[in-house]
């Protein structure tokens, strides 16, 4: 883990964990923020840690931390170094956001805020009605996704590499499938910065102008997965309001007293 000292002096330090961060537009969100609002004594940086058993000495080494975002791949992992849940993370098994406060450490989710407010959007944009959904992951931002889709009475179906219960394979997909659900959620770093000639494997050719492909990859701006559903004539959606709306949700959540 790289220590920058001059961070040390920094009344207000907040920061984004997860492993790569390349593609991040956290910092730069929220350095824009405090040079439009005239706010002063925070600064937000990048915190790339290759292992999570690197958080604790993060934490150690800058004691004037006072939130942190986490994102792929810590949002489960980050669990046990925390000293307590909000209802929000509590009820997704997932944490996006932690706030130093003096009874430790807290987790909350954002995600869920960020997510439910943009696909509400969109699909009221689009006039789009859905039933049902297939959500492509199983790490912490599908979960968020899929707590939202449920709240919203839409069937959810999980797409994992892996062979896990109540879970479709890749492999398994057929054009079936997709024409059964109107929303498909990829929630995967498939298609991210730098790796930007990657998507997910689903029978793209049986996608309609009914459906809603949601990207939560927001770098590139058109993702291949994007890409594809546009050439089908799908409704398109990528994560960058919702990286808008999830952190300043996180923002009002660190200013809480």
């Amino acid at each position: 883990m790289e220590r920058k000292e001059e961070l040390r002096t920094i009344p207000h330090l907040l920061g984004l964990i997860g492993y790569p961060l390349s593609h991040s537009f956290s910092k730069k969100y929220f350095a824009d923020k405090f040079a439009k609002e005239n706010i002063s004594g925070y600064f937000y940086d990048l915190f790339p840690l290759e292992d999570i058993s690197l958080f604790k000495e993060l934490e150690a080494h800058y004691p004037n931390l006072k939130g942190i975002n986490v994102t792929i791949p810590y949002k489960e992992q980050v669990i046990p170094f925390l000293d307590g849940l909000d209802d929000s993370a509590k009820a997704v098994g997932a944490v996006n956001t932690i706030k130093f406060t003096d009874k430790g450490l807290i987790g909350y989710n954002t995600d869920v805020y960020g997510f439910e407010v943009s696909l509400r959007n969109k699909m009221e944009e689009k006039r789009i009605k859905a039933k049902a959904a297939l959500v492509l992951g199983t790490g912490g931002a599908a979960k968020a996704s899929a707590a939202v889709l449920k709240k919203m009475g839409i069937a959810i179906q999980f797409v994992s590499r892996r062979a896990e219960k109540n879970m479709l394979r890749y492999e398994m997909l057929t054009k079936q499938n997709i024409e059964e659900v109107e929303i498909i959620v990829n929630t995967t770093p498939l298609g991210m910065s730098p790796n930007i000639n990657t998507c997910p494997n689903i029978p793209y050719s049986a996608l309609s102008e009914k459906h809603l492909l949601f990207d939560l990859v927001y770098n590139p701006e058109i993702t291949l997965f994007l890409e594809q559903g546009n050439a089908q004539g799908a409704a398109t959606l990528n994560g960058l309001e919702m990286l808008h709306l999830q952190a300043e949700k996180a923002w009002s959540i660190w200013q809480e007293k």
